[in-house]
Protein backbone atom coordinates (compact mmCIF):
# COMPACT_ATOMS: atom_id res chain seq x y z
CA UNK A 1 0.00 0.00 0.00
CA UNK A 2 2.96 2.13 1.30
CA UNK A 3 4.55 1.90 -2.93
CA UNK A 4 1.22 2.75 -4.01
CA UNK A 5 1.07 6.17 -2.07
CA UNK A 6 4.26 7.10 -3.26
CA UNK A 7 3.74 5.68 -6.84
CA UNK A 8 1.02 8.63 -7.03
CA UNK A 9 3.30 10.99 -5.49
CA UNK A 10 5.54 10.70 -7.77
CA UNK A 11 2.67 10.70 -10.96
CA UNK A 12 1.46 14.02 -9.93
CA UNK A 13 4.62 15.80 -9.30
CA UNK A 14 5.62 14.20 -12.94
CA UNK A 15 2.22 16.37 -14.19
CA UNK A 16 3.47 19.44 -12.29
CA UNK A 17 6.58 19.74 -14.15
CA UNK A 18 5.77 21.14 -17.51
CA UNK A 19 3.74 23.52 -15.80
CA UNK A 20 6.44 24.44 -13.63
CA UNK A 21 8.83 24.72 -16.71
CA UNK A 22 6.18 26.88 -18.43
CA UNK A 23 5.87 29.08 -15.62
CA UNK A 24 9.99 29.49 -15.17
CA UNK A 25 9.69 30.46 -18.97
CA UNK A 26 7.34 33.10 -18.52
CA UNK A 27 9.37 34.69 -15.82
CA UNK A 28 12.33 34.67 -18.11
CA UNK A 29 10.72 35.89 -20.96
CA UNK A 30 8.68 38.92 -18.97
CA UNK A 31 11.18 40.91 -18.41
CA UNK A 32 12.64 41.16 -22.02
CA UNK A 33 9.95 43.95 -23.71
CA UNK A 34 10.56 46.30 -20.93
CA UNK A 35 14.39 46.06 -21.28
CA UNK A 36 14.20 46.59 -24.77
CA UNK A 37 11.72 49.20 -24.61
CA UNK A 38 14.50 51.01 -22.59
CA UNK A 39 17.52 50.34 -25.18
CA UNK A 40 15.49 52.21 -27.52
CA UNK A 41 14.56 54.99 -25.45
CA UNK A 42 17.93 55.56 -25.68
CA UNK A 43 19.38 55.58 -29.04
CA UNK A 44 20.66 59.08 -30.11
CA UNK A 45 18.53 61.58 -32.23
CA UNK A 46 18.70 60.46 -35.62
CA UNK A 47 16.89 59.76 -39.01
CA UNK A 48 14.25 57.55 -38.91
CA UNK A 49 15.07 56.86 -35.18
CA UNK A 50 12.18 54.80 -33.44
CA UNK A 51 11.06 56.24 -30.33
CA UNK A 52 7.65 55.71 -30.06
CA UNK A 53 5.96 55.51 -26.35
CA UNK A 54 9.61 57.05 -25.34
CA UNK A 55 9.35 59.91 -22.33
CA UNK A 56 11.58 62.49 -23.46
CA UNK A 57 10.75 65.30 -21.61
CA UNK A 58 12.65 68.73 -20.65
CA UNK A 59 15.81 67.64 -22.92
CA UNK A 60 17.53 70.25 -25.06
CA UNK A 61 17.11 68.05 -28.73
CA UNK A 62 17.82 71.98 -30.86
CA UNK A 63 19.10 71.45 -34.09
CA UNK A 64 18.30 67.59 -34.17
CA UNK A 65 17.63 65.64 -37.56
CA UNK A 66 14.34 63.16 -36.88
CA UNK A 67 13.61 63.17 -40.87
CA UNK A 68 11.57 60.02 -40.81
CA UNK A 69 11.13 59.12 -37.03
CA UNK A 70 8.75 57.38 -34.92
CA UNK A 71 7.71 59.37 -32.67
CA UNK A 72 4.43 58.10 -31.89
CA UNK A 73 2.75 58.63 -28.12
CA UNK A 74 6.29 59.71 -27.29
CA UNK A 75 6.24 62.59 -24.49
CA UNK A 76 8.11 65.94 -25.04
CA UNK A 77 6.75 68.19 -22.49
CA UNK A 78 9.08 71.57 -22.40
CA UNK A 79 11.62 69.94 -24.42
CA UNK A 80 13.62 72.17 -26.96
CA UNK A 81 13.19 70.85 -30.68
CA UNK A 82 13.46 74.31 -32.06
CA UNK A 83 15.99 74.49 -35.55
CA UNK A 84 15.74 70.42 -36.10
CA UNK A 85 14.39 68.91 -39.28
CA UNK A 86 11.24 66.24 -38.36
CA UNK A 87 10.15 66.23 -42.72
CA UNK A 88 7.80 63.31 -42.20
CA UNK A 89 8.34 62.21 -38.82
CA UNK A 90 5.21 60.23 -36.99
CA UNK A 91 4.35 62.55 -33.88
CA UNK A 92 1.07 61.38 -33.27
CA UNK A 93 -0.64 61.01 -30.64
CA UNK A 94 2.56 62.48 -28.75
CA UNK A 95 2.36 64.81 -25.70
CA UNK A 96 4.02 67.90 -26.74
CA UNK A 97 3.18 70.66 -23.96
CA UNK A 98 5.20 73.59 -23.99
CA UNK A 99 7.24 72.06 -26.40
CA UNK A 100 9.42 74.11 -29.10
CA UNK A 101 9.31 73.83 -32.84
CA UNK A 102 10.42 77.02 -33.76
CA UNK A 103 12.39 77.94 -36.88
CA UNK A 104 11.75 73.69 -37.09
CA UNK A 105 11.24 72.48 -40.78
CA UNK A 106 8.11 69.61 -40.24
CA UNK A 107 7.47 69.58 -44.17
CA UNK A 108 4.70 66.34 -44.22
CA UNK A 109 5.36 65.70 -40.46
CA UNK A 110 1.96 63.85 -38.90
CA UNK A 111 0.91 65.50 -35.57
CA UNK A 112 -2.53 63.77 -35.39
CA UNK A 113 -4.05 63.65 -31.87
CA UNK A 114 -1.11 64.71 -30.26
CA UNK A 115 -1.52 67.31 -27.11
CA UNK A 116 0.61 70.66 -27.49
CA UNK A 117 -0.85 73.09 -25.34
CA UNK A 118 1.16 76.55 -25.54
CA UNK A 119 3.42 74.71 -27.87
CA UNK A 120 5.56 76.87 -29.94
CA UNK A 121 5.85 76.54 -34.11
CA UNK A 122 6.77 79.97 -34.81
CA UNK A 123 8.44 80.52 -37.86
CA UNK A 124 8.26 76.77 -39.09
CA UNK A 125 8.28 75.15 -41.99
CA UNK A 126 4.74 73.04 -41.96
CA UNK A 127 4.44 72.45 -45.52
CA UNK A 128 1.71 69.53 -46.01
CA UNK A 129 1.76 68.88 -41.71
CA UNK A 130 -1.53 67.12 -40.14
CA UNK A 131 -2.78 68.21 -37.28
CA UNK A 132 -5.48 66.59 -37.74
CA UNK A 133 -7.34 65.92 -34.16
CA UNK A 134 -4.53 67.76 -32.25
CA UNK A 135 -5.04 69.72 -29.15
CA UNK A 136 -3.10 72.87 -29.69
CA UNK A 137 -4.87 75.17 -27.60
CA UNK A 138 -2.67 78.39 -26.88
CA UNK A 139 -0.19 77.26 -29.57
CA UNK A 140 2.24 79.44 -31.39
CA UNK A 141 2.23 79.41 -35.48
CA UNK A 142 3.33 83.19 -35.77
CA UNK A 143 5.35 83.49 -39.28
CA UNK A 144 4.61 79.68 -39.89
CA UNK A 145 4.52 78.09 -43.27
CA UNK A 146 1.43 76.43 -43.67
CA UNK A 147 0.71 75.40 -47.09
CA UNK A 148 -1.09 72.45 -47.65
CA UNK A 149 -1.14 71.82 -43.62
CA UNK A 150 -4.42 70.19 -42.57
CA UNK A 151 -6.12 71.38 -38.88
CA UNK A 152 -9.38 68.82 -39.26
CA UNK A 153 -11.25 69.02 -36.30
CA UNK A 154 -8.43 70.12 -34.46
CA UNK A 155 -8.55 72.19 -30.81
CA UNK A 156 -6.92 75.31 -31.97
CA UNK A 157 -8.81 77.83 -28.78
CA UNK A 158 -6.81 80.73 -28.34
CA UNK A 159 -3.73 79.67 -30.86
CA UNK A 160 -1.95 82.51 -32.70
CA UNK A 161 -1.59 82.38 -36.05
CA UNK A 162 -0.56 86.12 -36.46
CA UNK A 163 1.32 86.39 -40.35
CA UNK A 164 0.93 82.83 -40.94
CA UNK A 165 1.11 81.85 -44.25
CA UNK A 166 -1.57 79.58 -45.97
CA UNK A 167 -2.27 77.93 -48.61
CA UNK A 168 -5.15 75.28 -49.30
CA UNK A 169 -5.06 75.04 -45.33
CA UNK A 170 -7.94 72.96 -43.92
CA UNK A 171 -9.93 73.63 -40.65
CA UNK A 172 -13.07 71.54 -41.41
CA UNK A 173 -14.68 70.90 -38.04
CA UNK A 174 -11.68 72.92 -36.09
CA UNK A 175 -11.94 74.70 -32.55
CA UNK A 176 -10.72 78.24 -33.64
CA UNK A 177 -12.73 80.23 -30.64
CA UNK A 178 -10.53 83.02 -29.89
CA UNK A 179 -7.44 82.07 -32.33
CA UNK A 180 -5.89 84.76 -33.41
CA UNK A 181 -5.95 84.73 -37.64
CA UNK A 182 -5.57 88.60 -38.32
CA UNK A 183 -3.05 89.69 -40.71
CA UNK A 184 -2.45 85.88 -42.08
CA UNK A 185 -1.78 85.50 -45.85
CA UNK A 186 -4.30 82.80 -47.49
CA UNK A 187 -3.88 81.64 -50.91
CA UNK A 188 -5.29 79.23 -52.90
CA UNK A 189 -8.61 78.07 -50.67
CA UNK A 190 -9.59 77.46 -47.04
CA UNK A 191 -11.95 74.96 -46.01
CA UNK A 192 -13.81 76.33 -43.21
CA UNK A 193 -16.86 74.02 -43.24
CA UNK A 194 -18.38 73.30 -39.65
CA UNK A 195 -15.36 75.40 -37.80
CA UNK A 196 -16.33 76.96 -34.31
CA UNK A 197 -15.05 80.87 -34.91
CA UNK A 198 -16.31 82.54 -31.71
CA UNK A 199 -14.33 85.61 -31.12
CA UNK A 200 -11.66 84.47 -33.63
CA UNK A 201 -9.92 87.13 -35.06
CA UNK A 202 -9.86 87.75 -38.33
CA UNK A 203 -9.52 91.81 -38.59
CA UNK A 204 -7.55 92.28 -41.88
CA UNK A 205 -7.62 89.10 -42.84
CA UNK A 206 -8.54 88.41 -46.76
CA UNK A 207 -10.97 85.09 -46.47
CA UNK A 208 -12.72 85.79 -50.03
CA UNK A 209 -11.46 81.97 -51.60
CA UNK A 210 -12.46 80.81 -48.15
CA UNK A 211 -14.71 77.27 -48.79
CA UNK A 212 -17.74 75.86 -46.16
CA UNK A 213 -17.83 79.63 -44.21
CA UNK A 214 -20.92 80.86 -43.26
CA UNK A 215 -23.20 83.91 -42.79
CA UNK A 216 -23.53 82.68 -39.04
CA UNK A 217 -19.79 81.72 -38.47
CA UNK A 218 -18.57 84.78 -39.06
CA UNK A 219 -21.31 86.56 -37.30
CA UNK A 220 -19.57 84.64 -34.57
CA UNK A 221 -15.79 86.12 -35.01
CA UNK A 222 -13.89 89.44 -34.87
CA UNK A 223 -13.30 91.00 -38.37
CA UNK A 224 -13.66 94.61 -39.32
CA UNK A 225 -13.53 97.37 -42.33
CA UNK A 226 -10.52 95.12 -43.93
CA UNK A 227 -11.56 91.88 -43.55
CA UNK A 228 -12.38 90.19 -46.85
CA UNK A 229 -15.24 87.57 -47.05
CA UNK A 230 -16.67 85.47 -49.84
CA UNK A 231 -19.21 87.32 -52.03
CA UNK A 232 -21.99 85.34 -50.63
CA UNK A 233 -21.87 86.75 -47.07
CA UNK A 234 -21.84 90.02 -45.62
CA UNK A 235 -20.18 92.00 -42.37
CA UNK A 236 -22.14 91.86 -39.44
CA UNK A 237 -23.18 94.77 -37.59
CA UNK A 238 -21.68 93.50 -34.63
CA UNK A 239 -18.04 94.29 -35.94
CA UNK A 240 -15.44 95.08 -35.09
CA UNK A 241 -15.27 93.54 -31.80
CA UNK A 242 -14.29 94.92 -28.07
CA UNK A 243 -10.52 94.20 -27.38
CA UNK A 244 -10.43 91.16 -24.90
Amino acid sequence: MRHAVVHVRQSRLRAFIPVLAVAAGLLVLVPAKPTSAIGKCRQDAGPSVDWSDCPKRLLMLNGSNLDGANLNDADFSMTDLSRSSLKGANLSKATLVRASFAHSDLSGAIFDKAEGYRSDFSSAKAEGASFVAAELQRATFGNADLKGADFTKAELGRAIFFKAQFENVRFGKANLSRAILHNVTFAGTADFSDAFLFLARIEGTDLSHAQGLKQDQVALACGDSRTRLPPDLTIPATWPCEDD
